[in-house]
């Protein structure tokens, strides 16, 4: 599609030709196509009255809601490349987030003007608005409400930057993402495969994770279809399980260890969750053993999606291939989409025969740009048109992708490679594990060890001794486990996945019990 750069203007066509339809939805809140639009153009106009342009830079802060998908839409309307920066920062890290994009502005809500307040050296930033009363700024709503919900042509053009995702900086520097109008707007019109196809009587999202990241590419898809988005702000098993079923909701989004969790909730088979098609699952690896769960208890609804921020989506593995009678395909994450190539590469970039572990390296029409002000890490990451992952993984001889682990996450125990993954499936196999997560900590000689963190099943037992006995069983010598800890809850990162650099970092409490962390309302690598 030539113009397909203009991705918001085509958003609003199909928005105005549906005025009266459900557009998105929160808690007792249903905002129509209409009523969407209009918000998104009124504040496109007051953005443009405060002295916005093209190639301006805006800094977004805001849980999942309405007016944050809007007023996104409304900067891109602009022209202005926008960064969508998570509310789980520090204040520290989230001036170094603004500076980065080199914001002209500041929007963020109301909730998080207490972090916007701490944050040191805003004072650069030339605007700071807020998402409604009571935040830090002007209210941007209210100003956006005395305007004209008149069109506003976007005066974008293709290779215009568009959208700064930042990934880790959570507490560091951060490393920008970077794509342009053309590669955002080829992402949200390409066609889905057959096993994602669009629901023919109306697509109805549900977005419990953050929108600034795979949830947010989800919901710019389905309005630009004429479906409806379904907004929650974090994720909550019962909340989740409430919505599939009231707002008939036909396609969710969860990682692996969210998914546990909606499936393992007492009251999961007292709800009806038919209009449910598609439970799209990725971000981190799942266990063979708790998709075979999920199998049985959600039914042939499960499509697994694998995808980094840099390269976008890679692999998908149908609906049809979760087959519990095949571990094989279970452990694997599908295979290449369409205009999608993949290699297995060894350390020095030679490619590797199917079967071998190697570095997976990419070629998609969803590849980043490259990482913003940072031409040292993309020529690093980027070669020849190839995106260098960061994933070890193997390639069957039909064409499926397995993963083994990241590269960072590879523990060396007697100069042999200990895939933390394949512990981890072993781990999750056990009756009485719920989930776990494997990482590597040095010793006192500083020789890497492999640890693990453990969620019991309600009511087990199990001891970290019957764990070793058990890994040690299914997997040779290497992969003992010199640590077994516990805890009710793994600590997840903004993007569901096990928070191993946290866990790496309690490894000194007392190996019976980690305390519990609480998810995040949901920066990661995969998608």
């Amino acid at each position: 599609m030539p113009d397909q750069h203009r991705f918001v203007e085509n958003t609003l066509a199909v928005l105005a030709a549906r005025p009266d339809a459900e557009a998105v939805v929160q808690g007792p809140r249903r905002i129509t196509a209409g009523e969407f639009r209009a918000l998104v153009l009124r504040t496109a106009r007051a953005l443009r009255r405060r002295g916005l342009r093209r190639g301006d830079g805006v800094a977004l802060l805001g849980r999942n809601s309405p007016e944050v998908i809007a007023v996104r839409y409304a900067a891109h309307l602009l022209g202005c490349r926008v960064g969508h920066l998570s509310t789980g920062l520090t204040a520290k890290a989230l001036a170094a987030g603004v500076e980065d994009i080199g914001a002209r502005v500041l929007i963020a809500d109301p909730a998080s003007a207490g972090l916007v307040a701490a944050a040191p050296d805003l004072a650069a930033v030339p605007d700071v608005l807020a998402l409604g009363p009571g935040g830090h700024g002007d209210d941007l709503l209210a100003l956006a409400a005395r305007e004209s919900a008149d069109p506003v042509e976007s005066p974008t053009a293709p290779d215009d930057p568009c959208a700064i995702h930042h990934t880790g900086g959570t507490t560091g520097p951060p490393k920008g993402i970077c794509r342009t109008y053309g590669q955002i707007g080829g992402i949200i019109a390409a066609p889905l495969p057959p096993t994602l196809a669009e629901v023919p009587d109306g697509e109805r999202l549900l977005v419990c994770t953050t929108l600034t990241m795979f949830g947010g590419f989800l919901a710019d898809r389905v309005l630009a279809r004429g479906g409806t988005v379904v907004l929650q702000d974090g994720f909550d098993a019962a909340a989740v399980l409430d919505a599939v079923e009231r707002e008939r909701v036909t396609r969710l989004f969860l990682p692996p260890p969210l998914l546990y969790a909606l499936i393992d909730h007492p009251a999961v088979g007292d709800h009806d969750l038919s209009g449910l098609r598609v439970l799209l699952y990725g971000a981190s690896p799942a266990s063979p053993a708790r998709l075979a769960d999920a199998l049985r208890t959600l039914g042939p609804v499960l499509v697994q999606h694998y995808g980094q921020n840099e390269a976008g989506s890679i692999s998908l593995l149908a609906a049809a291939d979760h087959d519990p009678a095949r571990p094989e395909l279970l452990r694997s994450v599908g295979r290449p989409l369409p205009g999608v190539s993949v290699e297995i590469r060894d350390p020095a970039g030679r490619v590797l025969p199917t079967g071998r572990v190697g570095e997976i390296w990419v070629r998609s029409p969803g590849l980043m740009s490259g990482y913003w002000k940072r031409p040292d890490l993309t020529a690093e990451a980027l070669r020849d048109g190839w995106l260098r992952t960061g994933d070890l993984g193997r390639s069957g001889p039909t064409g499926l992708l397995t993963l083994t682990d990241r590269v960072k996450d590879v523990i060396v125990v007697d100069t042999v490679n200990v895939y933390t993954t394949e512990i981890e499936h072993t781990l999750d196999a056990h009756p009485e594990v719920l989930h776990s997560a494997v990482y590597g900590v040095p010793d006192a000689d500083g020789v890497e060890e492999v640890h693990a963190t453990v969620v019991r099943a309600p009511g087990a037992a199990v001891d970290a001794e019957a764990l070793r006995a058990w890994a040690r069983r299914e997997q040779s010598s290497v992969y003992r486990l010199a640590r077994v800890a516990f805890t009710d809850r793994l600590p997840l990162t903004e993007g569901g996945k096990p928070d191993k650099r946290l866990l790496r970092r309690l490894t000194g409490t007392p190996a019976g019990s980690l305390p519990g962390t609480p998810a995040t309302s949901l920066p990661g690598d995969r998608t």
